[in-house]
This record gives C-alpha cells, sequence and structure tokens, in this order.
C-alpha cells in the first residue's frame, strides 16, 4: 500500500490579493495546501482563489491577526505555516520554514527575508529592525526579522492564547512562544516586490499603524 505523506496547512491572509493569487497558488509545492482566508476582499479574490483549487475561507471581522487565528482555527494539518499572499514570499520556499519543526528541531520557524534590491522600503526597514532589536532584548532569541513566512504545531500554537487580531499577531506569537520555553530559529527566504502596493507597509502611515499594533503586544 503506498504511503501518504500528511499535507500541511498554508494559512494565506488575503486582503484584495487577486494581482498575486495565480502565481502564488500555482508555486505551492506537493505535500502543502492552501488555506486562503478572505478579510474583506472586494476585488474578487476569494472566487478566484476557489477557481484555483484552494480552500476558502471568510474572515468578516478586518485584521491581519483576525484572519491568521481564523486560518489556525480552519486548519487540519498537525504543522501549520502562514504566509503573505502578495507575491513578496515564493511557497516553493515552505519546506525551509515546515522542516525543522515537523522533525522536531525547533517549535517555531520564521523565514529571515533576504530582501531583493527595493523589495523593502526604508521605512520598514527601520521600523523591522527596532521590532527585532526589542524581542531579541525580551526573548533571547537570535533573530534578525520579524518573518512573515512560519511555521509551527498548530495545537501548541492554539494554547499559547494568543489575544491580537491586528498587526501585533506576528509578535506576540513569538513573545508568548518564547515565554513558554519554545525553541525558536530561522532559516532564510527570498524577498521580492511584493504584487501591486501594500495596504499596509506601502506607506509610512500604514507602517506606523502597525508599528503601533506591535507596540501594544509588546506591553
Amino acid at each position: 500500500m503506498r504511503n501518504v505523506e500528511p499535507m500541511v496547512d498554508v494559512v494565506l491572509p488575503v486582503l484584495n490579493e487577486a494581482a498575486a493569487l495565480p502565481w502564488v497558488l500555482s508555486r505551492m509545492p506537493d505535500g502543502f495546501r492552501a488555506l486562503v482566508v478572505d478579510n474583506g476582499s472586494s476585488d474578487g479574490s476569494p472566487e478566484l482563489a476557489e477557481r484555483l483549487g484552494a480552500r476558502v475561507v471568510l474572515e468578516p471581522r478586518r485584521g491581519f491577526g483576525a484572519a491568521c487565528f481564523t486560518g489556525l482555527e480552519t486548519a487540519e494539518s498537525d504543522t501549520v505555516c502562514f504566509m503573505d499572499c502578495d507575491g513578496s514570499l515564493d511557497p516553493a520556499e515552505l519546506a525551509l520554514v515546515s522542516g525543522p519543526v515537523e522533525r522536531g528541531e525547533a517549535d517555531l520557524v520564521m523565514g529571515a527575508r533576504q530582501a531583493d534590491p527595493g523589495a523593502l522600503a526604508p521605512h520598514v526597514r527601520v521600523a523591522n529592525r527596532a521590532l527585532v532589536w526589542e524581542l531579541r532584548r525580551r526573548t533571547g532569541a537570535e533573530l534578525r526579522d520579524l518573518g512573515p513566512m512560519r511555521a509551527a504545531r498548530r495545537e501548541p500554537l492554539l494554547a499559547l492564547g494568543i489575544e491580537d487580531r491586528r498587526f501585533g499577531w506576528p509578535l506576540e506569537m513569538v513573545l508568548r512562544a518564547a515565554a513558554a520555553g519554545w525553541t525558536i530559529d530561522e532559516a532564510p527566504v527570498r524577498y521580492r516586490k511584493r504584487a501591486g502596493r501594500s495596504k499596509v507597509t506601502g506607506t509610512v502611515r500604514g507602517t506606523a499603524r502597525a508599528v503601533r499594533d506591535m507596540a501594544l503586544a509588546l506591553r
């Protein structure tokens, strides 16, 4: 009898990402299953994702963390990945973050972005550097990036009790994981220019809003 490798659910928070969805979903490697969590798109993203074969869940409560949490609750696999769905990250590299978790080498693995020229705006680099410095100071983890591609086991991640439902979600995940004694690691992943303009980091104001949410998580 042929052995069937277990699937890894990949939570893709989506808000108007129709331009990037075809490329992202076409790059999903064998053994990984796209779980699109639509957060109120007006560009037909959920319908497009369904036509392209992804499982789609609707989360009407606005917020990046709300979409991620709904995806985590909906996922069925033991190991769960999270990834931005704007074309900046390549799903083909998902095994770099999921592999150490599945092998029991780490509890949380984040993709440390190796950015192409111009892929990260200067204000984003500055904000990321400050947040990572604070995380290193508080957790002792040797982090280089607040990586948006990451992997962990589903049940322990739910048990962390992450409360933020906005942009503080990724930061709170790391803080709670460190407090729980998790082994946290990084894997280098390529970071490209995203498709279209970011709703968050595309402007200084959007970045400031995200940093505000993360600062609240740090409290």
